[in-house]
């Protein structure tokens, strides 16, 4: 479970950083039992992300099934995305 006030945590901690692997190993390392990956906003076409922050969206991963997929619900959620906006 990812509560609603961890993932804002996490947001308020990569705001203003530039998103880079070094920033989401640090992540890891200081949530160790979340799931944490990187990737372009652009390859997540249809999902609406929970948190929108600048330069960056932060999407929930629930893996119960065997298969990852991204939800809008905070118990089931073992993982987050970090998707990267790169403004046009």
């Amino acid at each position: 479970m990812i509560s609603p006030e961890q993932l804002q945590t996490i947001a308020d901690k990569i705001n203003g950083q530039d998103l880079n692997e070094t920033v989401v190993s640090g992540l890891r390392g200081e949530y160790p039992g979340v799931h944490f990956t990187y990737c372009m906003d652009d390859d997540l076409p249809n999902n609406e992300p929970l948190l929108e922050g600048a330069g960056f969206n932060l999407y929930l991963v629930d893996g119960r099934e065997h298969c990852l997929r991204i939800t809008d619900n905070y118990e089931n959620a073992s993982g987050i995305v970090i998707a990267e906006v790169i403004g046009e």
